[in-house]
């Protein structure tokens, strides 16, 4: 369990992260999303016990970051964005190094790394030294030294850069079997990858917290959450733009993007629903088009995708 309150962070007069609160319990994976340069790596570093916020707390299983960090640290796997390793030693090597920092119990070791060797795909390069590894072997190493003290959360930064597409679905699947049983902040810049990880979505910008939550949710709260497609028959544009004002003034809350003709008497339209109008729905369109005496030829139904959230919020934030 994190729980984070009014944290900022300042560098001289630059203040990274600005009054941010969350938190994340237990079997949830939470995707952290940003521009670069948001605050999400300052902040993961504040969690982990590497840096200390100007103001606020952090509290990771109810220790503060500030007044305990040690302990913060050993209840915590952190695989950062460039992992640290050491080259000249072989994986094998590095994992029992690994495992005597963290205080893992000597009777318990063998099969701590043997787990985490395992659980990244890494026993064919066990004995193989870690500088003649390709970029994806290193992050699994990285990856492996973040999960073999079986800590109850895992902060992970770009978790699968540099793997091929096998591997990032391997790493995927691992991460959401950990997630079943622990507290697992992911960042990443690979919103697909949220997509099909992640539970809850937390996304920072200029060091404040724009949206948290599921998807849908935040996507339920913009304005523009559901675009409408649709094909007509039985009006021509003038007409078909009279029949969408009386839509309008019937309560529903769209504003109308394309509309064109593609045949006499064919007309191509596309609206968009605001925060007021997200009742509508597919019945509610074709009693609509029923009662305007139009043929609905084609109807299709698109929501917000996490990338344009995503857009949406970094970039209507940014101008303003």
């Amino acid at each position: 369990m994190i729980e984070v309150q009014g944290l900022t962070k300042r560098y001289g007069p630059v203040e990274a992260v600005r009054g941010v609160s969350f938190a994340v319990g237990t079997d949830q994976v939470l995707g952290f999303l940003g521009p670069n340069g948001a605050g999400k790596t300052t902040i993961m570093k504040i969690l982990t016990g590497y840096h200390f916020p100007s103001a606020g707390t952090a509290l990771v299983e109810g220790i503060s970051v500030q007044e305990d960090p040690v302990a913060v640290k050993q209840r915590i796997g952190y695989l950062p964005e460039s992992v640290p390793l050491y080259g000249d030693l072989t994986v094998d090597e590095y994992l029992s190094f690994i495992v005597c920092a963290r205080l893992v119990p000597q009777n318990a070791r063998k099969k701590a790394i043997q787990g985490s060797l395992a659980a990244c795909g890494l026993e064919q390069v066990a004995g193989k030294r870690i500088e003649t590894l390709s970029k994806g072997y290193k992050q699994r190493v990285g990856l492996a030294q973040a999960i073999i003290h079986d800590p109850p959360i895992l902060i992970l930064d770009e978790p699968t850069s540099g793997l091929d597409p096998n591997q990032i679905i391997e790493i995927r699947n691992l991460i959401k079997e950990l997630g079943k049983r622990k507290t697992v902040i992911l960042s990443t810049h690979i919103l697909q990858e949220v997509e099909a990880v992640c539970s809850q979505v937390l996304i920072i910008n200029e060091g404040r917290i724009a949206a948290q939550g599921k998807p849908e949710e935040i996507a339920g709260t913009l304005k523009g959450a559901d675009t409408w497609e649709l094909t007509l028959k039985g009006a021509d544009e003038a007409g078909m733009r009279e029949k969408i004002e009386r839509l309008t003034r019937a309560g529903e809350d769209l504003s109308l993007g394309d509309l064109e003709a593609e045949a006499s008497g064919v007309i191509r339209l596309r609206f968009t629903l605001g925060s007021g109008g997200q009742g509508i729905d597919g019945e509610r369109i074709f009693d609509w088009a029923v009662s305007e005496g139009l043929k609905i030829l084609r109807m299709n139904r698109k929501k917000l995708s996490l990338e344009d959230i995503f857009v949406k919020l970094t970039a209507e934030e940014g101008a303003a």
